[in-house]
């Protein structure tokens, strides 16, 4: 059986660029894994037939320097095997960085996602989910 959605869970750490060593990459992409595999039951597999969506909010303990695109991409590679089988199954990618000064309010956080902001650490929250098409206005 596959994980119930929304799936959520956050990662300590500051996440690495594309641009970084293979080896820092490879420790990043581990350090996500882990987190993923900590939010998943045990039984479950991986999905790989469904279109889905995922969310990344990065809460960094200071400004931090270089492109939040570059920074996607290892995060994305880091819930293979765990979470989907490929990460070409993301239809929808929505990612911000999140300024240790500004004022941020949602709407209705989860308990997950709440923990990532108050954590006094950097933290890079995911979540995982269907694809909400309805949500596209043209």
């Amino acid at each position: 059986m596959w994980p119930d959605l929304p799936l959520e869970f956050f990662v300590v750490g500051i996440p690495v660029s594309l641009q970084g060593s293979a080896r820092s990459k490879k420790e990043w992409q581990d350090r996500v894994r882990a987190a993923a595999r900590a939010a998943i039951p045990p039984e479950s597999w991986a999905f790989d037939a469904a279109r889905l969506a995922v969310s990344v909010f990065y809460f960094p303990a200071e400004p931090l320097q270089g492109d939040v695109d570059n920074r996607i991409k290892p995060i994305l590679d880091g819930l293979r095997p765990n979470v989907v089988v490929d990460d070409a199954l993301f239809d929808r990618v929505v990612a911000q960085r999140i300024h240790p000064m500004a004022v941020v309010t949602f709407a209705d956080p989860s308990p997950v996602l709440l923990a990532a902001m108050v954590s006094g650490e950097p933290t890079v929250y995911i979540r995982v989910d269907e694809v909400p098409l309805e949500d596209i206005r043209l």
